[in-house]
C-alpha cells in the first residue's frame, strides 16, 4: 500500500514587506524540505503524512479533512485516495470547478499559488499576502529526503497577485 506524503510551505507578509529586499529574502526560503517525523505527522487514519513549514501569522492556517467518498482535502487541494490524482481549486472556497494536476503515484508534483486576505487586528484591517507551495507524492516507503532528492514531474503555478 502506498503512503501519501504532503508538504506545505507557507510564506506570509503584509503590505510593508513588498519591497525588492523583502521579495529577495522570501525567494531564498526553500520550496522543498526533508520530511522529519515529528514535526511532520500522520493524519487521517495514517493514510498520509503532513509536513508544514513556514508562516502561520493567525494560527490554524492549515486545514485538512476527508470527504465521505474518501478524498483528502488540504487547503486548495484535493487528492483522490483511489487513484492518487491531485486536483487544485483556484479559490479559497472550493466549488465544483477543480483542475486536475496529475497522478501522484511515484511522481512528485509541486503546486504553488499566491493569495491575499483581509485581516482585522486591533480594530484595523490590513492585507496579509501569502505564497503557498505544496509538494506531494505517493510512495510505498517513507523517505525523509523524497522532496530533496527528487525533481518535480509536474510544476503547477497559479500566481495571480
Amino acid at each position: 500500500m502506498s503512503m501519501l506524503i504532503l508538504q506545505i510551505i507557507i510564506k506570509q507578509w503584509d503590505k510593508s514587506q513588498r519591497t525588492e529586499t523583502h521579495v529577495s529574502e522570501r525567494a531564498k526560503i526553500p520550496n522543498q524540505y526533508p520530511v522529519i517525523l515529528p514535526p511532520a505527522f500522520y493524519a487521517l487514519n495514517k493514510q498520509c503524512v503532513i509536513d508544514q513549514h513556514g508562516d502561520d501569522v493567525q494560527g490554524g492556517r492549515l486545514k485538512y479533512s476527508q470527504t465521505e467518498d474518501g478524498k483528502i482535502k488540504l487547503d486548495r487541494f484535493q487528492i483522490d485516495l483511489n487513484n492518487h490524482v491531485l486536483e487544485y481549486f483556484d479559490t479559497p472556497e472550493p466549488d465544483e470547478h477543480s483542475k486536475e494536476i496529475g497522478s501522484l503515484e511515484n511522481k512528485l508534483i509541486q503546486c504553488k499559488y499566491n493569495w491575499r486576505y483581509s485581516i482585522l487586528e486591533n480594530e484595523m484591517y490590513y492585507w496579509l499576502y501569502e505564497e503557498v507551495t505544496l509538494n506531494a507524492i505517493c510512495i510505498k516507503t517513507i523517505n525523509e529526503n523524497v522532496f530533496i532528492n527528487s525533481e518535480p514531474a509536474i510544476v503547477h503555478k497559479d500566481l495571480n497577485l
